[in-house]
């Protein structure tokens, strides 16, 4: 069993979170900008499906991508220099979220429902959630998007619409993530593509204890690329 929260209901303690499903803590609650930054800040994000209350996980081992250890293939960095692809932050961040909630082949429905877009729309304007656009002639064809507390960035989710769109996107925030001393992006759960990228997977004790102590660092307010990330 897992608890059920109300109101003001606090989140009970990760280490308690189930090991099957992996780090399933509670349920219920709301998703207000108070109850959203209190769960990134304890290492717990939601996901539920349409129709299920809202869930709260915490798994463990937690699969993280430390923005230096960004692996950048030969290929993919011939792609950024010669691709034709523009690349921005925070320009079109609700067109974003919803190209990441579109029907993926090999996927029935989505996870990122108009309530998660709402509340994730109400974190963007209060200047903690965040978006990375890749574009081509004006047109969007890549990107993600994710919330960021101190010096830590929570990957949410990604999309493309051409190849290698939102690897280049992640690319240009792990450069600059890392130049502003960033010390992880939260990956939540591990799959090959991300190991591909030089993430990997930490225990949920060591995740925890490095998350504290970056959501407690200064925030970031200049929120753009630097214009020399790879030049």
């Amino acid at each position: 069993m897992i608890p059920w929260l109300s109101g003001s209901t606090p989140f009970p303690a990760v280490e308690t979170a189930l090991r099957e499903p992996n780090g399933l803590l509670a349920a219920g609650g709301d998703l207000s900008p108070a109850r959203l930054l209190n769960a990134y800040h304890h290492g717990i994000f939601p996901w539920f499906s349409p129709g299920d209350p809202i869930l709260w996980w915490s798994p463990d081992p937690r699969m993280v991508l430390v923005p230096a250890e960004f692996k950048l293939s030969r290929s993919l960095a011939r792609v950024i220099r010669n691709g034709g692809f523009e690349v921005r932050m925070d320009t079109a961040f609700e067109t974003a979220m919803r190209a990441c909630a579109a029907p993926r082949a090999g996927q029935n429905g989505t996870w990122i429902q108009e309530d998660m877009i709402a509340a994730y729309r109400a974190l963007h304007e209060l200047g903690y959630a965040h978006s990375v656009e890749t574009w081509r002639d004006g047109e969007l064809v890549g990107g993600l998007y994710g919330v960021a507390i101190g010096r830590m960035f929570y990957g949410e989710s990604m999309f493309s619409r051409e190849a290698n769109a939102s690897k280049v996107a992640l690319a240009h925030l792990a450069r600059q993530l890392e130049r502003r001393d960033f010390g992880l992006i939260d990956c939540q759960m591990n799959t090959p593509h991300l190991a591909s990228l030089g993430a990997r997977e930490i225990p949920r004790a060591e995740f925890v204890e490095r998350l504290q102590e970056l959501v407690n660092c200064a925030p970031v307010t200049n929120w753009r690329f630097d214009a020399d990330l790879y030049a």
